[in-house]
């Protein structure tokens, strides 16, 4: 049976592999950090179907040393701790530190992390972790800081355009085949930036046609995933379609919909951490200041799952599910932040007005810094009118409160603060 078409396409070099330019393209760091001989441990993150695997093998190619590869789905500390026994037997043998590559390391424990740090500090194996998860919270910050952090980006078009013709004109098996790329919208759009992903799908098409030429088009391809939607999505690969489906059930006010998704992901073995921390973020994103206890409810959540565990969590999570799908939304804290973002991308590192800066030396209080700075405490209602936006943006608003009680609420004690006049200093 032949191998499926992903791994047979799968890159041997570096040259071959397409996309992530910016670690690996010329010039860029990884590139120069491989064609040098020697690397340093590293975790690679992003989506799946990014190369993270791949390139973590082309680099043991390159370098010729011992590869090993553990997942965190089936390994244990004792698992570890034979790898790195191993890989001290093998260092007499390559000048380069045997490679430990393990996939999915958020799934990791922490005991499992801590198994790891001794060896990876004193150089015993050079480990490549690959992770879709943000290490930030999956990985323990003593092995953060002994390792590099790389972003893989999801493929763009181009690069997948490129890995669509290398397809059907050099797989051993499709390339016997007359295939017709006229239509590409669809498979791109299905794809959404992962190759493997783009490979499966082609395969499904090409193998449901009999008969040359194959003409890939929008409407044949979205016909065959309608047929046989799981067949582009092997080892769970509807990670991201489903989250998504998630959060947007969530923020339209569906607590059916959130809850159905809610339990295909405790079907199909998500990490419950993963769908906590995207309720905390959709807490603070789409419910925001209509409600701010829904983050509070939401932190919570998280903290209960992390303390009772499986399977016992699903019904925390699915609390914590229903209670924001049922809550009043606003998105206006969300808004504020981009808005404030942009402004500072567009107007640059702006001066802070003198009055806001801090004076801790006797030269910056004669600058000016610090004078006329009225505090708020020595006002009546802990409150005096001043500026505190730099000279450029006087004036400019960047939250816009939204259609709720909460932020009507809000919204009217801004009213009351900000079109009255200062009140007197009642300090003197």
């Amino acid at each position: 049976m032949a191998k499926p078409l992903a791994e047979r396409l799968r890159p041997k070099t570096l040259d071959e592999y397409i996309g992530q330019k910016h670690l690996v393209g010329p010039g860029a760091i990884l590139r120069k950090m491989i064609e040098s001989g020697r690397i340093s441990s590293f975790i690679l993150w992003g989506p799946p179907g990014v190369g993270k695997t791949t390139l973590a093998q082309i680099i043991a190619n390159k370098l010729e040393t011992p590869f090993y590869t553990l997942s965190a789905v089936t390994s244990g500390v004792k698992d570890v701790r034979d790898i790195i026994d191993r890989a001290k037997n093998n260092r007499f043998f390559s000048q380069t530190g045997p490679i430990l590559f393990i996939d999915e390391i958020h799934r990791f424990s922490k005991s499992q992390q801590d198994s790891l740090l001794g060896a990876v500090e004193h150089g015993t194996v050079t480990l490549i972790g690959a992770t879709t998860e943000n290490p930030s919270f999956e990985v323990i910050r003593p092995l953060l800081s002994r390792t590099q952090l790389y972003v893989l980006k999801p493929l763009e078009n181009d690069d997948l355009l490129e890995l669509l013709q290398r397809a059907i004109t050099t797989d051993s098996i499709l390339k016997e085949r007359r295939i017709e790329l006229k239509e590409t919208d669809a498979i791109l759009r299905h794809s959404g930036g992962d190759a493997r992903k783009l490979l499966n799908i082609l395969e499904l098409v090409v193998d449901a046609e009999p008969n040359d030429p194959v003409a890939i088009t929008d409407e044949i391809v979205t016909e065959r995933l309608q047929q046989n939607p799981l067949a582009y999505d092997k080892d769970g690969e509807m990670h991201y379609d489903i989250i998504s489906a998630f959060i947007k059930s969530i923020r339209g006010s569906d607590p059916d919909g959130a809850i159905y998704w809610l339990a295909r992901m405790v079907e199909g073995g998500e990490d419950p951490a993963f769908i906590a921390r995207r309720l905390v973020i959709a807490a603070a994103e789409d419910i925001g200041l209509a409600n701010p206890n829904a983050l509070l409810l939401a932190n919570a959540c998280f903290d209960t799952l992390m303390k009772i565990g499986w399977p016992e969590g699903r019904i925390v999570l699915a609390e914590a599910t229903v209670y924001l799908a049922t809550s009043a939304k606003s998105n206006s804290a969300y808004m504020a932040i981009e808005n404030a973002v942009a402004t500072v991308r567009e107007t640059g590192n702006l001066p802070v007005p003198l009055h806001l800066r801090n004076a801790p030396t006797k030269l910056m209080k004669q600058l000016g810094y610090g004078q006329d700075y009225k505090y708020a405490h020595h006002y009546q209602g802990n409150f005096v009118e001043q500026q505190f936006l730099p000279d450029e943006l006087k004036g400019r608003h960047f939250w816009e409160p939204q259609n709720n009680a909460s932020e009507k609420t809000l919204n009217d004690r801004m009213q009351q603060l900000w079109g009255k006049p200062p009140k007197e200093d009642l300090s003197r």
